[in-house]
């Protein structure tokens, strides 16, 4: 019945549907709890919006595709993975973006195709040196240039990327001070990959922000520093980068325990494991994070939620909270079924190991 109801609201929604639940799931049963996390916090970082036209369909491949494989490899590898995701072209609309010299289309209501700088901006802004890391919008117009003709195959069909030689800028470029000889077609983009991969400017941006998802919301400067020197020693290996936070004695110390409020995905997810659930179906999971204000894979602008605990720091939120913790207590959640022990002072929950803590 809950199929048939879903069907009823088109294949879009099944879809849209099957893909949080499956995150949801992935959350609450994966024996890998820091790539788990890892999957999250990566996706938000090159978010991509769920509503906007084919990404209805891009999106289901683009976290299982682009995201999860390179959680704990080098960053160059996980920003080409997003520079060349159907998703990520067709959401910051770069699938559009042309150079001067690509044929138009023909009719009286053909619009006209130009350069389109969506990407190249977030790409700088968002994805690698950070707003403050020394960019100037000559260099947004020159990286936009540098990925004209990185487009898509059918996107209305979820296309793969294809690079398209007649809508590139084969121009010379200059990106960050470097020089782009013309004449080099996809690696243009590559190249601009290359120069803010290793740029220092988003060795600490990534640092800051892996930091402040983990330790703080205002991250030890010392702390940073030494992740963003491994990112730059280890040619971006974001195994090393996690290890050195992890092991140091900002991320143990006791300012940081406990410091930080979850997200509502956390939340709810962490309730349901901690509470040793089990879930039949996710739907009511999926809709109890987006009434706490964190609906997946629906954060439309392309910044992705806050790394920051104030977000979600409200009392209407925290409310909201209390009362799904209520519901899942009493077994009141549908679609979810949590153990239920009980002694002589009356009634505890959670498998017996998590009891004893």
């Amino acid at each position: 019945l809950r199929r048939k109801i879903e069907l009823s609201a088109g294949p879009a929604q099944v879809v849209a549907r099957d893909l949080m639940e499956s995150k949801i799931l992935r959350a609450v049963y994966s024996n890998r709890q820091l790539e788990a996390v890892l999957d999250d916090f990566w996706f938000n970082h090159f978010n991509v919006f769920l509503d906007k036209g084919a990404d209805r369909y891009l999106l289901t491949e683009y976290e299982r595709e682009a995201i999860r494989p390179h959680v704990f490899g080098k960053f160059r590898d996980l920003l080409e993975a997003t520079a060349k995701s159907p998703a990520m072209l067709f959401y910051l609309d770069n699938w559009q973006s042309v150079g001067p010299n690509a044929p138009q289309p023909r009719g009286p209501n053909a619009q006209r195709r130009g350069l389109n700088e969506n990407y190249g901006r977030e790409l700088l802004e968002l994805h690698t040196l950070g707003v403050d890391g020394g960019y100037t919008q000559k260099d947004v117009t020159e990286v936009a240039r540098c990925f004209t003709g990185w487009s898509i195959d059918q996107p209305q069909r979820g296309g793969n990327f294809q690079f398209v030689p007649r809508l590139h800028d084969d121009r010379e470029k200059e990106v960050l001070g470097v020089k782009i000889p013309a004449g080099g077609g996809m690696k243009d983009g590559e190249k601009v990959l290359d120069i803010v991969a290793h740029h220092p400017s988003t060795a600490h941006f990534i640092s800051r922000k892996l930091a402040q998802r983990f330790v703080a919301d205002d991250p030890p400067a010392a702390l940073v520093e030494r992740m963003a020197q491994t990112f730059l020693k280890t040619d971006g290996d974001l195994r090393a980068v996690m290890q050195t936070m992890i092991e140091s004695k900002e991320f143990r110390s006791e300012g940081a325990f406990r410091s930080k409020m979850k997200s509502p995905l956390e939340m709810v997810v962490s309730a349901v494991r901690s509470s040793n659930g089990n879930v039949d179906f996710a739907t009511a999971l999926v809709n109890q994070v987006a009434q706490l204000g964190e609906p997946l894979y629906r954060k439309q602008e392309p910044t992705g939620y806050s790394n920051s605990s104030r977000e979600w720091m409200n009392s209407a939120g925290l409310m909201a909270r209390m009362n799904f913790a209520l519901q899942l207590a009493g077994n009141k959640v549908p679609g979810v079924a949590v153990e239920k022990t009980g002694d002589a002072n009356g009634t505890r929950l959670g498998a017996p190991e998590f009891q004893k803590r």
